[in-house]
């Protein structure tokens, strides 16, 4: 299924293991067909190797909007749930 990840403030070594995966499109953002599998294990590694930086992951799936996100590290952004759609909350 089509999935995106953004990374922020990452090494440049983990940005290269996901091109492994997905195509870098811009600085830090990837995008790509996986199966549910191999993008859980990448989302494993991007958060076990993320040091301190962003992460968000968006894929497909069957729901209200057609993709569910999910965020790790800074809090700065998160996902808020209104009713049944996902949003993002920007802390300022």
């Amino acid at each position: 299924k089509p999935c995106s990840l953004v990374l922020e403030k990452v090494s440049p070594s983990l940005q290269g293991e996901c091109t492994r995966y997905l195509i870098q499109v811009s600085t830090g953002v990837f995008i790509g067909t996986l199966n549910a599998i191999v993008r859980e294990k990448l989302w494993e590694t991007v958060k076990q190797k993320s040091e301190g930086g962003n992460c968000l992951l968006a894929y497909s799936t069957n729901n209200e909007q057609g993709f569910t996100m999910e965020t790790y590290g800074n809090p700065r952004r998160s996902i808020i749930d209104f009713d049944g759609l996902q949003l993002i909350k920007i802390q300022s």
